[in-house]
């Protein structure tokens, strides 16, 4: 099933591009394009599909990647650290979360929720001796750059946090407010 055709208009002038630009992309006149956008003309399905295909192949070139919205300067920890110096780190940077590396492998992550959950668990004294391998959770999702951003929308939500990865190695990491970006 097809998009409303009223969407042919609002999508066309959201990524800039000319009724003699779109007809040149899918081989419908000019003429025929003014007519359906101007709603004197229902065009055929065949050429209607052509027109949605061609402004879907636009959107997904001009829309924002997860390379685009994360931020490349990556804050991290080595599992075998004391925890009180990443959490030293991450207050010293107003982080929430904090990747977890062993080596330059992501193994796992530390979050403000996480530490809260120990520190009611264990005693002020048990966590001076801690290290971060014994409080991390599970790494967060690693995207490619090329990802479009708005796939990253409900995964976000769910992980807190996602790495970012280019050629396999880990470049970024996006949170909730990073997707903010997308709005700007």
């Amino acid at each position: 099933m097809l998009p409303r055709l009223e969407y042919i208009k609002q999508a066309r002038m959201r990524l800039g591009i000319t009724q003699r630009k779109l007809a040149g992309l899918t081989g419908v006149s000019t003429s025929m394009i003014n007519q359906i956008e101007s709603g004197r003309c229902k065009p055929s399905y065949e050429t209607a599909r052509k027109i949605f295909e061609a402004l879907g192949s636009l959107e997904g070139k001009t829309s924002m990647k997860a390379g685009d919205i994360c931020s490349r300067k990556l804050i991290s920890v080595q599992r075998d650290e004391k925890l009180h110096e990443a959490i030293d780190m991450m207050r010293r940077n107003s982080i929430s979360q904090i990747p977890v590396l062993d080596g330059s492998k992501v193994v796992g992550i530390l979050t403000e929720d996480g530490l809260a959950k120990i520190m009611v668990e264990k005693d002020e004294g048990e966590l001076k001796d801690f290290k971060v391998y014994q409080v991390m959770e599970s790494p967060p999702p690693i995207v490619d750059v090329s990802t479009p951003a708005k796939a990253l929308v409900p995964l976000v939500r769910f992980a807190k946090c996602i790495l970012v990865s280019e050629k396999g190695n880990v470049m970024g990491i996006v949170t909730i407010t990073d997707t903010l970006k997308m709005v700007e």
